[in-house]
């Protein structure tokens, strides 16, 4: 004869409402004295039984329980929405649409206490196919941060994403640098368009693009000083979150060669014809590159108007090539000369050589030569074209 249950051990039953076995146990009573009931459901009551035991396995865990029907795609979307908070508006955007391209489309329909690290793997693979390496370890980092948030608010046991390794994928656009002879043709053909004292400021100083259009005439020293300081521009902002530079090496303050100087005041003369042109439309705001109101250039403008005032350069396909990759020539010139390697980090703003060594130096020769120096002996002035 069996044995009858004990009063709170739970038990089995059919539920007609939802057509599924309900497997239930009773763990005591809460704080406020309601009874704490844990339930498993299955179409059959096996099935009932073994959901029952990990509920009971995650509560002794000391883990809540996740809703049985909590995606990927939730998880994605929760980090998306909470998870980003403070993150630049460029980084948000990114990762949003690599998540929503490739991994919720992908990934998104599977309950995330059913991701395995097998599908992962297949996931990766797949994508190997058609993306870069680079662009591979940015999935993964976000799918990783997804896991790891929705483990840490106990939503799945572990994280299997850390388990897998990104793989090779297809190579990426690599950079590249002008030579002498193209950095000569890109200055000429940009003599005469609106983006060519931007150009030589890059070419010549190797700023980055997001410093310069941050840089306003108050950061800009056309003249020196009276105690023997060369013209220079005081690199301190950027266009980042919070105006700050990079790293804390990359706020620095650059000595102008001749050309830029040249360049630059031929600019602020510009300057105030577009200032007249937009009239009560101007928006003051001192930058030193700006749009037709005087407002802050936007990086998609700035590489079409950089296209547009190189088309004619001899030799040079304008649209192989984007407004960054002038800081990549800066770093090859210099190299190209003999400057060290350590003052061309210090130059760039770089954290340390190897970035230098490893991204953009593209040739070495050991002559001790810097900076401005150097890019006066390499363009001098401005000639007569």
């Amino acid at each position: 004869m069996t044995t009858r249950r004990s009063r709170g051990d739970g038990g089995l039953h059919w539920d007609e409402k939802r057509q599924r076995w309900i497997a239930s146990a009773s763990l005591g009573f809460d704080p406020a004295g309601k009874r704490i009931v844990k339930r498993g459901s299955g179409k059959t009551k096996t099935e009932a039984k073994a959901k029952l035991k990990e509920i009971l396995r995650d509560h002794e865990d000391g883990l809540a329980i996740a809703p049985t029907n909590y995606t990927v795609g939730n998880a994605v979307n929760d980090w998306l929405t909470y998870g980003l908070a403070g993150r630049e508006d460029k980084t948000v955007e990114t990762c949003t649409i690599l998540c929503r391209t490739h991994v919720i489309s992908a990934l998104g329909a599977r309950k995330l206490r059913d991701l395995g690290a097998e599908d992962v793997d297949r996931w990766l693979a797949a994508k190997a196919k058609e993306l870069s390496t680079r662009t591979l370890q940015a999935l993964h980092s976000c799918l990783n941060r997804a896991v790891k948030r929705a483990m840490a608010r106990d939503k799945v046991k572990r994280n299997v994403v850390e388990l897998c390794s990104v793989p090779t994928g297809r190579p990426g656009r690599p950079s590249k640098a002008l030579t002498l002879a193209q950095a000569e043709a890109v200055l000429q053909a940009a003599q005469k368009t609106g983006m060519y004292a931007y150009i030589v400021v890059s070419l010549l100083t190797g700023a980055r693009t997001e410093e310069l259009r941050a840089l306003t005439w108050d950061h800009t020293f056309l003249k020196g000083t009276p105690d023997a300081v060369p013209p220079h521009i005081a690199v301190w902002r950027s266009v980042r979150a919070g105006g700050d530079t990079k790293t804390r090496k990359s706020r620095r303050t650059l000595a102008l060669p001749a050309r830029c100087v040249e360049a630059l005041l031929d600019h602020w003369v510009d300057q105030g014809w577009d200032r007249l042109a937009a009239g009560d439309n101007w928006q003051e705001n001192g930058l030193v590159f700006h749009s037709a109101v005087g407002t802050e250039l936007d990086p998609s403008h700035v590489r079409r108007a950089f296209r547009t005032a190189i088309a004619k350069a001899d030799g040079i396909t304008a649209a192989d090539w984007t407004p960054r990759e002038l800081r990549h020539s800066f770093v090859s010139i210099l190299s190209d000369k003999g400057v060290p390697l350590e003052e061309i980090s210090r130059l760039v703003g770089h954290s340390s050589t190897s970035v230098t060594e490893e991204v953009y130096r593209k040739q070495i020769r050991p002559v001790i030569q810097t900076g401005a120096t150097v890019m006066d002996d390499v363009f001098g002035h401005a000639p007569d074209w």
